[in-house]
């Protein structure tokens, strides 16, 4: 199928959406992803715009979100990401696949913020409090999705630190702790770092080793030290008995 037959296809599956066909609309959409992979990455924003227009499009909708969450640096580039329904974003950014540092999404999280508030100037030293509440307002059902407590003291301070009014008084505070003192207790249900992956290997993208694989990994180390060290004295004995 070429290009303009897929692209037929999708005005056929609009128009069986209008007239709630859905087993028709259950056939194309099942027939496009698995026929027209590639055409539908080559043209994201479109398929992207077509499904969330829609609840009956679920398995459009997963499909898309599923590119973004696996290669978000290549698909995001493809398209203007704050064009996105906040329905579509928080999709996005509560996935614990996501293949994004937890400061970037962030960072698409706030850029996509001021595209819903095009008056705000993107220096948070220039909000008033009354900006401050229309972007509060605006993210409400996004922030908590962000995984702040995954974020180094660096990216805190000069990422977040300047948007503190965006946040709950008590998470600010206790994010500030978990700084200040790493033994600190939250009151908030902190999710768990995003699973990366890495050469197709899943990896946990955290500041934090933990500590059991850490201890695990130490005394197997002084084991094999302690053998290599008696093998090595073994070796000089006989050596000296036989000279």
């Amino acid at each position: 199928m070429n290009g303009q037959d897929t692209s037929d296809f999708f005005k056929v599956l609009a128009a069986a959406d209008k007239l709630h066909l859905q087993e028709l609309i259950d056939y194309l959409q099942t027939y496009l992803i698995e026929n027209n992979s590639e055409w539908i990455e080559q043209h994201f924003e479109f398929t992207q715009q077509i499904s969330s227009q829609s609840n009956n499009l679920l398995e459009l909708q997963e499909f898309c979100t599923n590119l973004i969450v696996q290669s978000p640096e290549k698909i995001l580039k493809s398209f203007d990401f704050t064009s996105l329904s906040e329905k579509s974003l928080i999709s996005i950014i509560k996935r614990d696949d996501l293949q994004m540092k937890e400061i970037e999404v962030w960072e698409h999280v706030l850029k996509w913020g001021l595209a819903q508030n095009s008056t705000l100037i993107p220096d948070p030293k220039t909000w008033s409090d009354d900006d401050f509440k229309k972007m509060k307002n605006t993210l409400q059902n996004c922030l908590p999705s962000i995984r702040f407590f995954c974020l180094s003291s660096i990216e805190f301070s000069q990422k977040v630190r300047p948007y503190q009014k965006l946040l709950d008084h008590q998470l600010y505070d206790d994010l500030l702790n978990s700084y200040l003192d790493p033994n600190s207790v939250s009151s908030y249900n902190i999710l768990r770092p995003r699973k990366i992956k890495v050469n197709e290997i899943k990896i946990i993208d955290s500041q934090i080793v933990d500590s059991n694989i850490a201890s695990t990994v130490s005394k197997w180390l002084i084991k094999w030290l302690l053998m290599m060290i008696i093998i090595e004295n073994y070796i000089r004995h006989i050596n000296l008995n036989y000279y």
